[in-house]
């Protein structure tokens, strides 16, 4: 199998051929983390509906969970209005974060806007 042509030709990839995507928790809306997609880690996400990313650092894809235990079934897939990142809704079973919390956001470090510092 491969990626739909014609959603294919909607992806405004980078310079490596990846998309952004963003993971988020489908009952709650929580932002769980953030990984890059290459159409072959789409298309095994739609078809499979497990998570599936590609790892810039090992250049291969990964699926979220395979040796962790801590899996993510997707529930939906949204193309953002420029075509360069994916919003993907999941239930997520376990920690999202390689560290081990529940998101990758969840560490007490704010940035602080501009009108916050006075």
């Amino acid at each position: 199998m491969s990626l739909d042509p014609a959603l294919s030709a909607r992806l405004k990839r980078n310079a490596d051929g990846l998309v952004c995507a963003v993971v988020v928790d489908h009952a709650t809306s929580d932002v769980l983390m953030v990984a890059w997609m290459n159409d072959e880690a789409l298309e095994k996400t739609l078809t499979t509906r497990r998570g599936t990313y590609y790892s810039r650092s090992r250049q291969e894809l990964w699926v979220k969970g395979e040796t962790s235990g801590h899996v993510q079934h997707v529930r939906e897939v949204r193309l953002d209005c420029d075509g360069d990142t994916v919003l993907v809704r999941v239930d997520q079973t376990g920690p999202a974060c390689h560290t081990n919390t529940r998101t990758c956001f969840d560490t007490d470090e704010r940035l602080l806007l501009a009108d916050d510092r006075g």
